[in-house]
């Protein structure tokens, strides 16, 4: 079925999240025989991937973040809108939000997923995550305006928490900005601050498990390993995180680490859309779906990407919440939706994995694939490669690598800027904030 369809006759698909899997779906369906509506809180997709480059002051938010409304100039039939979403009234097939309802056809949730945090309320209060561009942000000011203080400050306790960085969580995402806050120190804080002895920066790894990037190969996980502690990170395995107090981080064994950076990287959790009913939610908040991604219950609603939880043979727990799961279900359920109209079958999802991969820093990366491992220099020009390919836009590829040529070149980083609201801004924020609580 390839004609268009008039206008009054097509079918409104209305998609919940422009991360990678609301976005692929959006890219792949087809406007003549589909109406789209993608809903989302921010006016761009942001490449995750690289969000600890901008965390490290590698990159410029705008290298990583693209408008959608330009990304979909040129694909009829489509509209953005700018909308938090208050409720889901499935009887209705009618998606509430803050501008108002959307009707659809089909909704698709495609959401992603929050920080878990595992119920401890003063390490949501005062962590910081990295899962936005904004967040990433606050980050980088964090750091930033911590070394100013440290310059400053006239006890040495207070100094030395000012100094330390705690991660918290050895995935991908944890390795990553570990590697990068590391050769940061090494390459750039001495240079910036000569009147404060960064030496005595630490850089701390923790990991609940027994390994790094445990989802990746032992070889991959042991030369991360290998890696970070040749870069001075400290690693602390088998080590858990049960409370934040007074400006130190609680293990469970009773130690404390002084910091006022306390990185939260270690494990994220679905969030429940009111109206989909609670027993379509499984393990870590996932949404459950069937072989086609709907949502279990319901006909016409459908999950893809991180929030949805599927099993198959070789998944039986879920497939993992990476970037590859979420474009092959987008790709996969725009095909599924055509078949639905010409009332052919439907295809099962299967995961395809094509590998792992991460960077621990200059010349230095793991990549995990069937039939080939390799680390090293090589691997780390694989890892830029693919990531330069996957990023939206030409403006966008050549400005990332002109940042990253710079840095190989250089030994540092140019963009290790603060910025944030001024005081009246954040005041009127705080002040909304409080009226929406």
């Amino acid at each position: 079925m390839s004609a268009n369809i008039p206008e009054t006759e097509k079918k409104r698909v209305v998609i919940i999240g422009g991360g990678f899997a609301g976005l692929q779906l959006a890219k792949s369906l087809d406007s003549r025989l589909f109406q789209i509506v993608l809903v989302d809180k921010v006016n761009y997709h942001q490449f995750q991937p690289l969000l600890y480059q901008v965390t490290s002051s590698g990159l410029e938010p705008s290298a990583i973040a693209f408008p959608f409304r330009k990304n979909f100039q040129n694909k009829k039939d489509f509209y953005f809108r700018l909308a938090s979403v208050t409720r889901i009234a499935t009887d209705e097939k009618v998606l509430e939000t803050s501008i108002g309802a959307i009707k659809y056809d089909y909704l698709v949730i495609a959401t992603g997923t929050d920080t878990n945090y595992f119920g401890m309320q003063n390490v949501r209060a005062a962590a910081l995550p990295m899962k936005s561009v904004s967040e990433a942000l606050a980050l980088r000011n964090r750091i930033l305006e911590n070394l100013e203080h440290a310059v400053t400050a006239t006890d040495p306790e207070e100094r030395q928490a000012l100094l330390n960085i705690v991660i918290v969580g050895g995935g991908a995402t944890g390795v990553e900005v570990a590697g990068a806050l590391s050769e940061m120190k090494r390459y750039i804080f001495n240079k910036d601050y000569p009147d404060l002895d960064t030496s005595k920066a630490r850089i701390i790894l923790i990991e609940g498990s027994d390994k790094l990037l445990r989802n990746m190969s032992e070889e991959a996980s042991s030369k991360a390993f290998l890696f970070l502690k040749q870069m001075g990170v400290e690693i602390n395995l088998q080590t858990v995180v049960v409370d934040y107090k007074d400006y130190k981080v609680v293990l469970k064994n009773g130690d404390t680490i002084p910091t006022k950076t306390l990185i939260w990287v270690s494990g994220v959790t679905g969030k429940p859309l009111p109206g989909i009913h609670e027993v379509c939610y499984g393990r870590g908040g996932r949404i459950l779906v069937d072989a086609y991604n709907r949502v279990n219950g319901y006909q016409s609603v459908f999950a893809i990407g991180d929030i949805s939880l599927q099993t198959e043979e070789l998944y039986p727990v879920g497939h993992p919440q990476v970037a590859q799961v979420a474009i092959q279900q987008g790709k996969l359920l725009a095909k599924n939706l055509i078949n639905g109209l010409n009332d052919q079958p439907l295809t099962p999802f299967h995961y395809l994995d094509k590998g792992s991969m991460a960077t621990v820093g200059r010349n230095r990366a793991i990549v995990d694939l069937h039939q080939f491992r390799f680390q090293g220099l090589f691997a780390w020009m694989v890892w830029m490669i693919v990531h330069l390919l996957s990023i939206l836009g030409v403006k966008n590829k050549i400005q990332i690598v002109i940042n990253w040529f710079w840095s190989y070149v250089t030994y540092d980083q140019s963009l290790r800027l603060i910025i944030r609201p001024d005081d009246k801004t954040r005041e009127k924020k705080d002040q909304k904030d409080d009226q929406n609580r």
